[in-house]
């Protein structure tokens, strides 16, 4: 490599990080702002989770057959970043979405209930969490591909409960949700 090609080359390294620098800058600006366009994406993998003051547990509640059986899923909010919730059921490949829950006013404490062989369609499950009932995206999409492999089964509903509300209280030990 000649000089003139070095001079060329090391000018578009500097251009490059000037550019790469001030998109950074710009988007640190826009999440400072609250000025973000897309929502915050996030996989919950597990049965349990825990981030963005959402808390989510999972668990299976076994029916008389595979079709009767239903996923059952607490979810727990910092009531000052979240009023409002939507849960859709997504067909990954061809887009199609199926409402689970429309928007609907969160509370302390909020509950899905779906059977199981809803997820042979709709195996992606995104839980969609607003601040208000004014805002057209939500501010946190937390999607699921599945029913995570360590979520437990139960065949009482009573033991059920009693799990899911240990599990939340230990997920909101946590210092991110409340």
């Amino acid at each position: 490599m000649n000089v003139a090609q070095r001079s060329t080359w090391l000018r578009a390294l500097h251009l490059a990080c000037v550019s790469v620098a001030l998109n950074a800058v710009a988007a640190s600006a826009a999440v400072a702002t609250g000025a973000a366009d897309a929502p915050v994406e996030v996989h919950g993998h597990s049965d349990a989770f825990s981030a963005h003051g959402i808390a989510i547990a999972w668990s299976v509640l076994r029916g008389p057959s595979e079709q009767a059986s239903k996923v059952v899923l607490k979810v727990v909010v910092d009531g000052a970043r979240y009023k409002m919730v939507a849960v859709d059921g997504v067909d990954p490949f061809t887009r199609q979405r199926q409402s689970i829950t429309p928007r609907v006013k969160l509370n302390a404490a909020f509950e899905v209930r779906v059977l199981q062989s809803h997820y042979a369609d709709f195996p992606r499950t995104e839980l969609r969490f607003y601040a208000d009932d004014k805002e057209a995206e939500p501010r946190v999409v937390v999607y699921y591909v599945g029913v995570p492999d360590t979520t437990p089964e139960f065949a009482d509903e009573a033991k059920l409960e009693s799990f899911l509300a240990e599990r939340v209280r230990q997920l909101a030990e946590r210092k991110d949700v409340p």
